[in-house]
């Protein structure tokens, strides 16, 4: 199983680390945003705990720690952008923002349109039901409806591999919670700990049924030709591991969920 928000005057630091030169750049890779003043990172703000937007109309989350301390150890300012999932690569690759760190799964697929960081936290495809529901695993979801969000790799997988289900697709689990309180659907196919969070913050009749569907890797999306913002990314996750900032994001989203 691994959680949004100017020139810098510290960018001198930068042109004397060759890691991090700061030479001209193709559009999106780290010279363009240092000088842009910015990263500007995308996320659907509506799959908590890793990104969500609170009652003042911020966004919130797991990610939107990651993407901001990345954004500020770059000496940049965080700019999130909340989109939908079924056209977030779309963006990236029409430069509407320099990153996804919207928990991404890396697939082979998606590598042939982006590149991705190192795994920042794994999970994988969970299938989750009403509590008094009798299913306890995929196989015996056939006929019933299964609630997915549109675009992710879950709807992939389960057109594939389950074609007997019924699929209705949504643009963000909070919308999945809610017909599945309404019994609009029998189930749904999420990521195992925002679905295991949210149920349980939310208090909600809900419950994991069956073993994990597939294990999932979990990584930052940049732009292909990018490879100086790749680097500085996993240069900063690195040193977010090691300092301990990354676990206190990761305690304060998930608590003790095990994503790495």
């Amino acid at each position: 199983m691994l959680k949004k928000l100017r020139l810098w005057a510290a960018s001198a630091l930068l042109l004397s680390t060759s890691a991090f030169s700061l030479a001209p750049n193709a559009s999106g890779d780290l010279g363009a945003i240092v000088q842009a003043g910015e990263l500007k990172f995308a996320l659907t703000g509506q799959y908590p705990p890793f990104s969500f937007i609170d009652t003042s109309g911020s966004l919130r989350g797991f990610d939107v720690d990651i993407g901001n301390t990345i954004a500020k150890r770059l000496g940049v300012t965080p700019t999130p952008v909340a989109t939908a999932w079924d056209g977030i690569i779309g963006g990236l690759l029409a430069g509407k923002y320099d990153a996804i760190i919207g928990s991404m799964a890396i697939t082979d697929e998606r590598l042939k349109a982006v590149d991705f960081s190192d795994s920042y936290y794994r999970s994988g495809a969970q299938l989750f039901v009403r509590k008094q529901s009798d299913i306890q695993n995929i196989d015996q979801m056939n006929g019933k409806v299964i609630g997915v969000t549109l675009g992710e790799t879950y709807e992939r997988w389960l057109r594939t591999n389950k074609p007997r289900v019924t699929l209705r697709t949504y643009k963000g689990l909070p919308a999945i919670l809610l017909d599945l309180q309404n019994r609009r659907i029998d189930g749904f196919v999420a990521d195992k700990i925002a679905g295991l969070i949210t149920i349980r913050d939310r208090g909600l009749d809900a419950k994991p049924a069956g073993d994990l569907l597939y294990a999932e890797t979990i990584g930052i999306a940049v732009r292909k030709g990018s490879p100086k913002l790749k680097a500085a990314i996993n240069k900063t996750l690195e040193d977010m591991i090691a300092d301990h900032t990354y676990k206190s994001i990761g305690d304060k989203w998930l608590g003790t969920a095990d994503i790495r």
